[in-house]
């Protein structure tokens, strides 16, 4: 398991970059193979994910990386306790299709309240 804080300047970027160095750890230490396909599909979930944090979400947040049973659960927890709102479908819609785009490609999508806050975790899978 991975996890890391984000408050600097370049949060996304960041995350994105932490995704792929443990997922090429994940490969090469435990042998476990990841797709291009999930590797492209993590990396965007994490991107979607920290962004909401950074526009909704005051203070601290926390990215957990987690590989079991063929997936990688991508949860991302922020002090802010409101849920996202999670829009219709709406093609003439310009922005806010992160968690539309999100919901689309994991095999599971939860929202759960902390004490503090809230976590977003979606599970992708591994390999096709």
């Amino acid at each position: 398991m991975f996890s890391a804080g984000f408050e600097g300047s370049e949060p996304i970027a960041e995350a994105r970059q932490l995704t792929r160095s443990f997922l090429a750890e994940v490969q090469a230490a435990h042998g476990v193979h990841v797709s291009d396909r999930a590797l492209d599909l993590v990396e965007l979930v994490v991107s979607e994910l920290v962004t909401n944090t950074r526009k909704y979400a005051p203070g601290p947040s926390l990215l957990n990386l987690e590989v079991r049973e063929g997936c990688v659960d991508v949860a991302v927890w922020d002090s802010n306790p409101d849920p996202p709102a999670i829009l219709p479908p709406d093609p003439t819609r310009v922005g806010q299709h992160g968690l539309e785009i999100i919901m689309a490609v994991a095999l599971a999508f939860q929202i759960h309240r902390e004490p503090v806050g809230k976590r977003v975790t979606a599970s992708i899978a591994l390999a096709p």
